[in-house]
Parts: C-alpha cells; structure tokens; sequence
C-alpha cells in the first residue's frame, strides 16, 4: 500500500480540501511535502474550496477584497474580520463580516471591534469607509474593556485609557479622552476622503500604532502603547521583558482593530492584510 505522504499533489489537494483549518495546521508540520502543498500555492484547490464554503460569490469577486489576491488570504482576512457579536447594538455586519453598516440612531455613537487581537508580532489591515463620516469618524485599536456605544456623538474610540483613535474628521490623535496632537504631523494635511483605503498598522514588538494612505507612510501616530497597560496594573517596572511577561500572561489583553462611527447607515470595511511589508 503506497503511503499518503507519496500521494501526488493533486491526490493530496483533494484530500486537505475536505479538513478542518485546524487539522490543516498539524499536516503542514507532518513532512516538508505537506507543508509545500500547504504553502507553496495559495491559490491551489485547498484554499479555493475551503474559501467558496466561508464566503459568497459576491464577496470573493469584489473590489474589497482586490489587497489581498490569494484564496488564502481571503480567509485568512474572514477569520480576523468585524466581530458581529462585539461591537454595539445599533451596528450590524455585511459581506461575510468584513463590512459594517450603522444603524440610523439619533444621539448615539457606536463602535465595532475585528475578531482577533493582538499581543505581539506585527500586524496590519485596511479600513474604508464607505459612506458620510459625520461629526466624528475614528479608526484605531482599543481592548475588550472599552465601551462600544455611548449617547451622543463623540468621539468614543480614544475617549479612554482603552483605547487609541484617529479621528479623520479633524485628524486629531486621541487617548485616554485628551486629543493628543493632529495627524499627520504636516500642517493643513489633506482630510480624509471617503472610499480612500487607510492602512494601519499595529508593532506589538515595538509598542507603535501607525497609518498609511494611499501607499504612504503618515509617520508613528501612538507610542508605548504597553507601557499604558502596564501603567495601568499600578506596575512601576518598564523593562521590556518585564512588560510582555505581563501583558502574555493576562487573560485577554489584547489589542483589537476598531472604529467607531456616528452616521446613520455608513459603512466601514476592514481587511487584514497580515504582517507589514517593510520599504
């Protein structure tokens, strides 16, 4: 009987097609054959398959998805997408979950969280917005423990020591509910126009939150940002290795993609993009 690992590729893709993702994860460390299969071509029948199960046809052929070419990348970007059960009640989600539409609710101000946070590595994804901005648009990052809906409309991403925003209708950086300084750092930079892709991106290695726009890098928007979660255990020791020893041992604090919006039925998009290119 010929062993499975001597199965041809096109054997071995009909096979992994029909596997969990994660039992897919354990054949990929089972011999360098199934890690090449596994890795070498995302865009072969395994991803293919397993993408047309997750997501519609309408998804998979739109332009918001054009950032991220691969069949493997498209799910990998469904799996880290807009968190339907984490974000206000005034919000729902669209497309699979990578889309957001708010609801038309006067005097209130809702937030949206991804599915997946971080606490270490480097990571980034897209964030469109695709309908009017209002009085106040911000995107950024923010933990489980800041609200997502609140009356009125304020800036409520950056309103707390939870949470770091950008607020692209006056470009003010905010935090712990104090503007922290325009951005980009340029005077009279350009606003932010609707259906403009804004890259951002989170260095848990290096404690920075930044942005790109249009393929350009606006600079380092946020420092130290696990000096704060550490500052805020009430711990006075700053060295670095002391911090992840912390931060890794807590049950979930994690850094999560966010926004949080104030117009009546606008529409955001996130896509993670995964680890950023340098250059």
């Amino acid at each position: 009987m010929a062993s499975i690992a001597n199965f041809p590729d096109h054997i071995l893709e009909l096979i992994f097609s029909h596997l969990d993702l994660y039992t897919l994860g354990n054949c990929q460390l089972v011999c360098k054959k199934w890690h090449r299969c596994l890795n070498y071509d995302e865009n072969n029948d395994i991803w293919r398959m397993h993408c047309q199960r997750r997501l519609t046809e309408e998804t998979l052929n739109s332009d918001l998805l054009s950032t991220v070419p691969t069949f493997k990348a498209k799910l990998r970007a469904h799996y880290y997408a807009w968190n339907t059960n984490d974000c206000s009640r005034n919000i729902y989600t669209k497309f699979n979950d990578f889309t957001l539409h708010r609801n038309p609710i006067a005097q209130s101000t809702d937030a949206c969280r991804g599915k997946i946070g971080f606490r270490h590595g480097r990571h980034a994804w897209e964030v469109i917005w695709e309908g009017p901005l209002g009085t106040v648009a911000v995107i950024g990052i923010a933990t489980k423990e800041a609200a997502l809906v609140c009356p009125g409309y304020v800036a409520l991403l950056g309103s707390d020591e939870h949470s770091w925003g950008w607020n692209l209708v006056d470009n003010n950086l905010l935090h712990n509910g104090d503007a922290q300084g325009n951005y980009p750092l340029p005077n009279n930079a350009p606003k932010y126009q609707v259906g403009e892709r804004i890259r951002v991106i989170l260095d848990c290695d290096d404690n920075t939150l930044s942005f790109e726009k249009n393929y350009e890098f606006l600079g380092v928007a946020f420092r130290g940002l696990y000096f704060i979660l550490i500052k805020e255990l009430n711990c006075n020791c700053f060295n670095k290795d002391i911090i992840y020893f912390f931060i890794l041992g807590l049950p979930d604090k994690r850094l999560y993609p966010a926004v949080s919006a104030v117009y009546g039925n606008t529409e955001v998009s996130m896509v993670y993009l995964g680890p950023p290119l340098d250059g």
